[in-house]
């Protein structure tokens, strides 16, 4: 693959020409040459107001391969991710069976080698993620975990979360925690507050998130552990990283693109694609995160891209499962909820592989191009003729988005928008 991309402005604190205007020559993979002005007879892109950065990383993705591949298979979703600017994505364990020992773990990993995107499993903190007993967390680091999660099945006991960050320290391991309290949540389906009292429907507190965040906590002081909160979402569990960053705890968090930009407003139709968890809050809590974002509590911003076949999304919204599709929408989604361009790559592709200890992409000559082209200016309408996905569970569909994926480049492949 040989390209040439002229006149694009290079967004990586990494690089020499940071916030430079310059021409990039790649050839077979590889970036050969940075400079103002390239000659050369590869295949030529005009990149005059677009940014260059490092490809997206994705730190909570759902694909279906293995056991659930009528969600989502390894092509797919990876095409998906591809489009979205994404080079490379943490899969939850959410399977069947979950990734709970090292032939899940290999089994990823070789059904992903050669693809565009790199594909990096998460193992399961407990066996078959039930919360009782742990799971071969070793040998699925070895295997290539980068990190524990029971996915979307929060730990609820205390015991099993605080062994399994002991055990996790004894080979640098990093444990994820998708932070709620079943026993306060209950089987609840949206936001407790107004709207769900105007609807007249059972709400999920924001306690249900706040207090499990304070209990691991308290657990990764107890322990002096490192922890990952993914997905979080409310006001107060912004302040609580942010105090716990302030004492020197080593804890990272993320959140949801969607959390972002949608409210519990949005649920007033009963519309089941605005169904997910931890579910959409207000915007008090919207405004929150964004200056989380902002002031650094708040670390990386992932997609939770979560495909279902139509028969679990078009139901009555009270038996609807959790979770949209987000790998397509993600950036697009950062711009339109007001975040700048440099803010979106610090979260979306630098953040995440210093969380997870992966070699960060950098734009210079010699390295692998790693590559996603950007143009927060260009509208372009996401429909089911370019979503990738094999499930369409998305509220986006069919609807004008600011902010689009050009190009993303990697492995010395490359994808290109329509």
């Amino acid at each position: 693959m040989n390209l040439l991309l002229k006149s694009v402005s290079v967004s990586d604190p990494n690089s020499t020409f940071n916030r430079q205007i310059c021409d990039v020559l790649i050839e077979d993979g590889k970036i050969v040459k940075l400079a103002e002005t390239i000659q050369s007879d590869a295949e030529t892109i005009d990149g005059k107001g677009c940014f260059l950065s490092a490809g997206f990383f994705d730190l909570n993705c759902n694909f279906g391969d293995l056991g659930l591949e009528t969600k989502e298979d390894m092509q797919s979703g990876t095409l998906a991710a591809s489009a979205g600017g994404f080079t490379g994505v943490a899969l939850m364990p959410n399977m069947q069976p979950p990734v709970h020992s090292k032939s899940e773990v290999q089994y990823l990993i070789n059904q992903s080698r050669g693809n565009l995107v790199n594909v990096y499993p998460l193992g399961a903190i407990s066996h078959k993620t039930e919360g009782k007993d742990l799971a071969e967390m070793y040998d699925m680091h070895t295997s290539g975990a980068i990190a524990f999660t029971d996915g979307s099945s929060p730990v609820q006991d205390a015991g099993l979360m605080e062994r399994a960050m002991l055990y996790a320290q004894g080979f640098n391991g990093l444990i994820f925690s998708y932070p709620e309290d079943v026993s306060i949540a209950g089987k609840a389906k949206m936001h407790e507050g107004v709207v769900s009292t105007l609807l007249g429907m059972k709400g999920i507190p924001a306690l249900a998130e706040e207090l499990m965040i304070s209990r691991d906590l308290y657990l990764a002081e107890y322990t002096d552990s490192r922890i990952h909160f993914t997905t979080i979402s409310t006001k107060r569990a912004v302040e609580q990283v942010r105090n716990a960053k302030t004492k020197g705890l080593k804890v990272t968090c993320d959140v949801a693109a969607h959390h972002l930009l949608l409210t519990d407003n949005v649920l007033m139709g009963f519309d089941s694609l605005y169904k997910v968890k931890p579910p959409l809050r207000t915007q008090e809590d919207v405004n929150a995160l964004l200056a989380g974002l902002h002031d650094g509590t708040i670390d990386a911003i992932v997609s939770q891209h979560t495909p279902h076949e139509i028969e679990f999304k078009e139901v009555e919204f009270e038996v609807a499962e959790f979770g949209m599709i987000g790998l397509q929408t993600a950036f697009s989604i950062c711009v339109q909820a007001g975040l700048n361009i440099d803010l979106i790559i610090e979260k979306m592709a630098i953040n995440p592989r210093k969380i997870t200890g992966i070699k960060t992409a950098s734009i210079a000559e010699g390295e692998m191009a790693n590559l996603v082209l950007l143009d927060p200016e260009n509208k372009w309408n996401y429909n089911r003729e370019n979503n990738f996905s094999k499930s369409s569970n998305s509220p986006f569909l069919g609807q004008d988005l600011m902010g689009k994926v050009l190009l993303t480049i990697n492995n010395n492949q490359i994808y290109k928008s329509a």
